[in-house]
């Protein structure tokens, strides 16, 4: 029994060596990321991005490093609206419907929340980015 448990855990050990991707230059926070900035490396590293899907097409959010295992922390959609960028917010409660302009107060990409400054008013207000760049006040 003993030798068997030894069995399976040297298998589990190969097991855990696996190919991942990692960047094949320097990649700066912002840039999106192309098939050409990836190379496969093996190396056992838990929690590094193995899917080349899953990287191709989206921004860097913090500083890649040539040859260092990508996190899945470390990478997200690209951002559709910049910091200081004028946008439509819109406020909707049944069927009464608000639009006004406001003005970015960070950056953000489809689906995330970001802080606005209503221009109207000069007050704070939070959202959530849509597709076409406006923001949906929560």
């Amino acid at each position: 029994m003993k030798y068997a448990l030894a069995f399976v855990i040297a298998v589990l050990a190969q097991a855990a060596v696996a190919e991942i991707l990692v960047p094949a230059r320097n990649i700066r926070p912002k840039e999106i990321i192309a098939p050409s900035d990836l190379m496969v490396k093996q190396v056992e590293v838990p929690g590094a991005v193995a899917s080349v899907d899953e990287l191709i097409g989206q921004e860097a959010r913090v500083a890649l490093y040539t040859g260092r295992p990508i996190r899945r922390g470390d990478f997200g959609p690209p951002a559709i609206v910049e910091r200081n960028d004028l946008v439509t917010l819109i406020f909707r409660n049944g069927s009464l419907t608000i639009a006004t302009e406001g003005r970015a107060l960070g950056r953000g990409a489809e689906g995330e929340s970001i802080r606005v400054m209503n221009l109207s008013s000069r007050t704070t207000v939070s959202g959530r980015v849509r597709s076409d760049g406006s923001i949906e006040v929560h």
